[in-house]
């Protein structure tokens, strides 16, 4: 058998370098580079590896390990999971700051390799810097954190065991059921350890989607549940856009007259202004969405493991005798909600389905009811997005959706908007117009304040001929930023637009909706001193990173900023005060514990309403 004497770290970068997959028909690297950011634990091993490959594999310097993985994390869902990216680290501190990021990716089913580097495995010189000791097992790491946020997770304690954990890292990385992160903790020791690798072993691999067809019982009876429907509704999650299905999607719908919402994942699967499409669904749903979702007998569920935000805590299906279907690749999603389990690719579903159902049709009064609401949702649309409101906001200031609505009449169609969390992601659910497939790529999953940037990277280097646009409130932007350097380092423009409420608005009005003060959310009620929190210029910020930058007064100015934005061609930043309040149509109830004891009065009317609430959900 013929090898290759390499270094574990060498074999590493080499196998990584070698594999491909096909998209459209063309092959490409699997991996399109890895962040790194050197410290002691890989600089030598790794940084080595890298350094000598680096022709095949690129390799990108970040700012902030967690952003350098969220980066890579929107490259992959940029790409359909079908491309990915991974991501090395020195021990301690640098690893765990990816801790976040492998989580994040965890719940979004998203693919991402994380290479941290851990200490000595012959302990001869323990305790190392940055260590963390276990008083009771020598064999834990702070990279044993990762352990619960993995898909699969190895330490490689001995250089030939790349040959055995390698192959099982890229099956969980490519397949569409186990997607999701992947890491091994790489030992600094081993790191630069030598074996013989065969040449076998480290030979050009191309991976190809799977696509596994529904089991022919299962199909029969979503068959006959869909046959016997009188109020079907399709509800569309991102292993619609993941497996590439939209067209069938499309096709699918019409042939059927069938209504389709969209979850957070799954919004772009159809364009906003097709006639079937009813707009989102769930707690940032719209109203069109939920009243169809209240009055449905069936739900087609696709590709989404039905989270609480999208069946409002399990209240949005009201329907005593509702079928509920789950066409999911995934068995451990396809199960929940006690549903009739489809267990197949989304494309070849959806086909199966068709073929299935040739000449049948959904009563075309319930697609018609569909349509007269989404078409009160679009002119309510018009009203909030306006740039003049006819009753202004409690401030006086701009309101998250007046900002959508000037960001998307100065943009295109291919446009990509990108946003994680706060109060911003319910406004983008009901209010943003998907013009085409993966225009907007939004991390709601996990919620995770300060992905957006780093997120938007990503996405333009998956994407680099679209237009990228951040929006992000001023809480997010301040916990993670740093990556608006890289961008600019990188020549990957990014148009960012900071929304500056002064505050975490969104969690201040959940706080008021359950009954308790305004506290230590908004900046005016937290511990400052005499003259209160300093007012940040964000566009000074930007600027010292490197961006272009301006602030803005109002929607007038805000749309001439961004006109000008499109002209740059580095990443430009506007920063507007806006109302730390949002649009009150649509969207739904969701559990939130509110407390049953409390001395005040309006806290214990919201116990009484949550008490309420709770009689509406199933069990």
């Amino acid at each position: 058998m013929s090898t290759l004497r390499l270094t574990m770290a060498q074999a590493l970068v080499r196998y990584l370098s070698v594999q491909y997959t096909e998209v459209d028909g063309q092959k490409l690297p699997l991996f399109a580079g890895v962040f790194a950011i050197f410290g002691h634990g890989n600089v030598a091993g790794m940084g080595e590896a890298l350094y000598q490959y680096r022709a095949t594999l690129p390799t990108l310097r970040a700012h902030n390990e967690q952003g350098m993985a969220h980066a890579a994390i929107a490259y992959a869902k940029a790409n359909n999971r079908q491309r990915m990216m991974a991501c090395t680290t020195s021990i301690g501190p640098g690893a765990t700051n990816m801790v976040t990021a492998a989580a994040l990716a965890h719940v979004n089913r998203l693919p991402v390799l994380l290479l941290p580097g851990d200490i000595f495995a012959n302990r001869t010189p323990d305790p190392v810097l940055q260590q963390i000791e276990c008083f009771s097992d020598p064999t834990i790491s702070a990279n044993d954190c990762f352990r619960p946020v993995s898909r699969y997770f190895d330490r490689i304690s001995r250089p030939e065991q790349l040959i055995t954990s390698l192959p099982v890292a890229m099956q969980t990385l490519v397949d569409a059921e186990n997607c999701g992160p992947v890491t091994l903790a790489l030992p600094q020791d081993v790191q630069a350890e030598a074996y013989d690798y065969p040449l076998s072993w480290l030979a050009e691999r191309v991976h190809y989607p799977r696509r596994p067809p529904a089991d022919a019982r299962e199909l029969q009876a979503a068959l006959a549940a869909i046959q016997q429907a009188k109020r079907p509704l399709v509800i569309a999650g991102g292993g619609i856009l993941y497996a590439q299905a939209t067209t069938e999607l499309k096709s699918f719908v019409e042939a059927h007259h069938l209504p389709v919402a969209e979850t957070q994942a799954g919004k772009g699967s159809l364009a906003w202004n097709h006639p079937n499409y009813v707009g989102s669904i769930g707690v940032t749903g719209s109203s069109a969405a939920n009243q169809l979702a209240q009055e449905a007998d069936l739900v087609l569920a696709m590709g989404t493991r039905l989270q609480d935000f999208t069946t409002a805590s399990r209240t949005v299906f009201a329907h005593p005798e509702l079928k509920l279907i789950q066409l999911n690749v995934a068995k451990f999603d396809a199960i929940k909600h006690n549903a009739l389990s489809l267990i197949a690719d989304a494309k070849v579903g959806l086909q199966q389905l068709s073929e299935g159902l040739s000449g049948w049709q959904a009563n075309p009064t319930w697609l018609a009811q569909g349509q007269s609401a989404i078409a009160e949702w679009n002119a309510y649309y018009e009203q909030v997005t306006a740039a003049e409101l006819s009753t202004p906001t409690r401030t006086g200031l701009p309101s998250d959706a007046q900002v959508l609505g000037a960001v998307k009449r100065t943009g295109q169609a291919s446009d990509i908007v990108v946003c994680a969390a706060g109060g911003l992601p319910g406004e983008l659910h009901k209010l943003w117009r998907t013009d085409q497939a993966n225009g907007y790529h939004l991390e709601y999953g996990f919620s995770c304040m300060g992905y957006e940037i780093a997120g938007g990277l990503g996405v333009k280097m998956a994407q680099p001929e679209r237009e990228v646009i951040v929006v992000v409130g001023d809480g997010s932007y301040l916990m993670l930023n740093s990556e608006l350097a890289t961008s600019v380092m990188l020549g990957c423009k990014l148009i960012v637009v900071v929304l500056d409420n002064r505050g975490y608005g969104c969690i201040n009005r959940l706080q008021q909706a359950t009954g308790s003060a305004g506290f230590n959310n908004l900046l005016e009620h937290c511990v400052a001193v005499e003259a209160g929190a300093p007012k940040i210029d964000f566009a000074a910020h930007a600027r010292a990173l490197g961006a272009r930058a301006e602030s803005v007064v109002g929607i007038s100015e805000l749309e001439a900023a961004l006109g000008r934005a499109r002209e740059s061609v580095q990443s430009y930043v506007i920063a507007l005060d806006t109302d730390p309040f949002m649009t009150s149509a649509g969207g739904c109830w969701w559990d939130v514990a509110v407390p049953e004891v409390s001395p005040r009065e309006q806290v214990q009317a919201a116990h009484q309403q949550y008490v309420e609430a709770k009689r509406k959900q199933p069990y």
